[in-house]
């Protein structure tokens, strides 16, 4: 076969091959693994949803009801309301993140689970953990309890070097809370219903100087405590 001469016809023909190659094996991959995709997404969804209702024998869980990018699944045990598990979506620190948080039959909140995020890793990422273990939500009714970071005059700590994830996780919760409220007919949450998408510069400057003191700090800390525990060695002659 005689070899292609070198020409920007010729390469530009070249480019456009391999990329069509290139578009028709990522078509054909996602062709297989769609189905997959999809229902391990519904199977994450279902274990998050059993996992933030209510703990009770004999739950039976409603069609979806679905408005304004939340998703709202009703439960009940028998012929009575049990709660429902709200599904929402957030603008966080890195990007948007989902949720969905649980609630009993007054309101209070039984669990939730972030369900993805983009934070910043060893900060807004504790997300979970934090609002779980350490200043946990979990009990309280966001129509009784001001669901705010306490530098907001809240009642709930933000995560260390981390208010604006913090802000935007609780944002979440109240905004399950109202549509959980307006579907079943219960007063609104005293906390804000959405972050805002924007944090002004003043306070993005201010949280992303106190994550890197925090860290800086930290580091301190561990040099210092390491230089203690680790004997001194004298110098050889």
């Amino acid at each position: 076969m005689a070899k292609l001469k070198s020409s920007l016809t010729n390469m530009l023909l070249s480019l456009t091959l391999i990329t069509l190659v290139a578009a028709g094996l990522l078509a054909g991959i996602y062709s297989l693994t769609k189905d997959t995709i999809a229902a391990t997404n519904a199977a994450k969804q279902q274990a998050a949803i059993i996992a933030v209702l209510p703990q009770v024998e004999g739950l039976t869980i409603a069609e979806p009801i679905e408005a304004e990018g939340i998703t709202i699944f009703k439960a009940n045990q028998g012929d009575t309301f049990a709660g429902a598990a709200v599904k929402v979506a957030e603008n966080g620190f890195g990007g948007i993140f989902h949720v969905m948080v649980g609630f009993d039959a007054t309101g209070a909140i039984t669990g939730f689970e972030v369900l993805d995020h983009q934070e910043t890793p060893g900060l807004g990422s504790k997300m979970q953990e934090w609002f779980q273990n350490v200043r946990t939500v979990i009990g309280l009714n966001p129509a009784e309890a001001n669901l705010t970071v306490s530098k907001d005059g809240g009642d709930v700590d933000a995560i260390t070097a981390a208010t604006i994830s913090s802000r935007a996780f609780l944002a979440a919760v109240n905004k399950a809370y109202n549509a959980y409220a307006e579907a079943n007919n219960a007063p609104i949450a005293q906390g804000v219903s959405s972050a805002s998408p924007i944090e002004d510069a003043e306070t993005l400057a201010a949280d992303s100087l106190a994550a890197v003191e925090e860290v800086a700090a930290e580091t301190a800390a561990e040099t210092a405590a390491e230089a203690v525990a680790e004997p001194n060695v004298e110098p050889a002659n």
